[in-house]
């Protein structure tokens, strides 16, 4: 950790500001990938003597990035980089958005761009007329050049200029349109991936995936997207953070 040696804070800062000083230093190292991933981290002891903290402070600074999803534990092992991504079921981001906050590389590799008349399944997921024009977007993903799942993407054509305005990002191109959704409806469950997606992403037929449904729709209720998302089950995690309602 030499690398990523940081003075946490000022001799008598609270506890609370050397706890967040070192989480800080720690999600550094970890998105500029000086701690690659499924690196060990060194131990609470080794990081309390470093930065000259307390290991309750370690450990606090510690616990934030596990809930983050950037570290993990392992039992009896330590703490490591996580290599798994995981996707936040309550938030609305992008793929993309997604690996860049979690430190990873994402690319795209392009299976079929097309526009076409909305058919019997994307009208129902919607609520589009028959015979509305639609754009399709269908992709590969990676992190770290990693195959990470495959994006079934439908948008009404009147929500983007063109089918070309989408060149990586779809949410980007809908938010340069001023068509990003704002709320959404998701569905997730559990699949097995048929042949064609398994030889696509290069994994054996039948290993288990997420499906994750969703329907994304405008502040005024118009639909923008229905995507069917399948994400590999061994490289995808979804977290989701709930509260007491008393």
């Amino acid at each position: 950790m030499s690398s990523t040696k940081r003075a946490p804070a000022e001799s008598g800062a609270k506890a609370a500001s050397l706890y967040l000083q070192l989480q800080d230093t720690l999600r550094d190292a970890i998105t500029s990938r000086r701690l690659a991933p499924d690196a060990a981290i060194p131990t609470e002891r080794e990081l309390a003597e470093e930065f000259k903290v307390s290991r309750i402070t370690v450990r606090k600074a510690v616990d934030g990035l596990v809930y983050e999803g950037l570290l993990t534990r392992r039992q009896g092992a330590g703490t490591f980089v996580n290599k798994r991504v995981e996707k936040s079921y309550s938030k609305m981001s992008s793929f993309t958005e997604d690996m860049i906050s979690r430190g990873r590389v994402p690319s795209s590799k392009w299976l079929s761009k097309s526009a076409g008349l909305v058919n019997p399944e994307e009208a129902l997921a919607m609520g589009l007329s028959p015979g509305t024009t639609v754009f399709r977007f269908n992709r590969m993903r990676f992190a770290d050049g990693t195959s990470m799942g495959l994006d079934y993407a439908t948008v009404p054509a009147n929500c983007l200029p063109s089918l070309d305005a989408v060149t990586n990002s779809l949410y980007e191109a809908l938010e340069a349109a001023g068509t990003r959704p704002v709320r959404a409806l998701q569905r997730l469950r559990a699949v097995a991936f048929n042949a064609e997606q398994a030889q696509l992403l290069e994994i054996p037929v039948g290993s288990p995936g997420l499906l994750i449904e969703r329907r994304g729709f405008l502040a005024d209720g118009r639909p923008a997207e229905y995507t069917q998302s399948y994400y590999r089950g061994d490289a995808y995690d979804l977290m989701s953070e709930l509260s007491h309602i008393a």
